[in-house]
């Protein structure tokens, strides 16, 4: 049996075509695809702006500075996420606090969010200070909740989106809103790393219908230099940094992949979606039910993952090391946050109960756009063997 990933890319003819134009064009970099990109977002997910950027990092960082961001700021993050969330508020020297999250799903619990709210001082609120909800593992966070309480705060609110583009929650209305959508975020952001929804290699999006915002990332992301001429003025070559950016830049390469990986996105979205119920159709009865909880039934999700959560402690690690030894790669995500020497070293030992119940059996087994019917009963089949040993 060959290696089954957790997760992988799907490159089609149509996207090495789409590579090979720009390598014959004039530019392979800041030249006119980029821009293509940023229309096709915009379009997709019915946002005013998107600002892409060489990784979701970037997006997150750009986000944050672009919403005022700095050394006196405050971010509060749920301690459920990758690292990128908290550490691009720590580059702009803020500081950060971690609320807990659901223990069944994973995602920012608004209860514990409002608590941390509740404590932060009054001065603290005189700042510029950030919520980072994480729409996690395919699922979109409570945003409309979330954003209440940042609003009744004065916080603003930057959703990390990275695992759902395309995710949606059914409002009472029956309405259904993408996630990343702006509908109730200052901003969302996105990674277009090769586990993602849409590849890019590596390169990320801000996503915002604030022009101000967008105006501040599109600058930061070359430098902080801003065109104030356009190619009519005597001088079309004028350039000023106004102030301290990065070079945060996506190539003409890399955003030729991700128009012809957006035109996929819906049915990679239906793919995952069919993966996901067909597992959940497979590891709903016994003996997998005696070990192991599946995800919430959810038909917005854009299953960025599947994970499913052991019942009894170190039973997640035993089941990580037998699949790997016959060739299922799985992961955890995520460590909580907390527990990382870096902020550990910064904050102390936190133990949130949510985050930790979340993590003691979180395990996400292979699921990806073109794993194979074939490979997929392999997982299962193998997860069997697994729980069979303890009948």
């Amino acid at each position: 049996m060959g290696l089954i990933p957790y997760s992988r890319q799907s490159i089609s003819d149509d996207d090495v075509t789409s590579i090979n134009r720009v390598m014959r064009s004039d530019f392979l970099t800041q030249g006119p695809r980029v821009k293509d990109f940023e229309k096709e977002l915009s379009s997709w997910f019915g946002v005013e702006h998107a600002v892409v950027c060489s990784s979701g990092t970037a997006a997150l960082h750009l986000a944050y500075a672009a919403a005022g961001v700095k050394e006196e700021s405050l971010g509060i993050v749920p301690a459920i996420t990758f690292s990128a969330t908290a550490n691009a508020l720590k580059y702009q020297s803020a500081k950060v606090a971690f609320c807990d999250v659901s223990p069944e799903t994973g995602l920012i619990d608004p209860e514990s969010l409002g608590q941390c709210l509740e404590q932060v001082s009054d001065e603290q609120k005189e700042k510029t200070n950030v919520v980072a909800p994480v729409s996690f593992a395919g699922s979109v966070a409570p945003l409309e909740k979330c954003s209440a309480l940042a609003n009744e705060h004065g916080f603003a609110m930057i959703e990390d989106a990275s695992h759902s583009p395309g995710a949606w929650k059914e409002e009472p209305s029956g309405s259904k809103a993408k996630s990343a959508s702006g509908q109730w975020e200052d901003a969302a952001t996105l990674s277009f790393h090769p586990v993602k929804h849409i590849c890019c290699g590596e390169g990320g999006a801000v996503l915002t219908n604030s022009g101000k915002l967008a105006e501040s990332a599109e600058k930061l992301r070359s430098h902080g230099i801003y065109r104030p001429f356009g190619e009519t003025h005597e001088t079309p070559w004028r350039y000023e940094q106004e102030e301290l950016g990065w070079n945060y830049r996506l190539t003409d390469l890399q955003a030729a992949l991700g128009i012809s990986q957006l035109k996929r996105l819906d049915g990679f979205l239906a793919q995952r979606r069919s993966l996901a119920a067909r597992y959940r159709e497979c590891l709903k009865e016994k003996p997998f039910c005696d070990h192991f909880e599946l995800p919430e039934v959810d038909p917005g999700n854009a299953w960025h993952l599947f994970v499913i959560r052991f019942k009894q402690e170190g039973r997640r690690d035993l089941a990580h090391k037998f699949l790997k030894e016959r060739n299922v790669l799985t992961q955890v995500h995520y460590v909580p946050l907390y527990r990382h020497p870096y902020f550990e070293r910064m904050m102390g030992k936190i133990r949130l109960p949510g985050a930790e119940s979340f993590f003691k059996g979180c395990l996400s087994i292979p699921l990806y756009a073109q794993l194979s019917e074939s490979d997929q009963d392999q997982v299962i089949e193998e997860l069997g063997h697994f729980v069979n040993q303890f009948a």
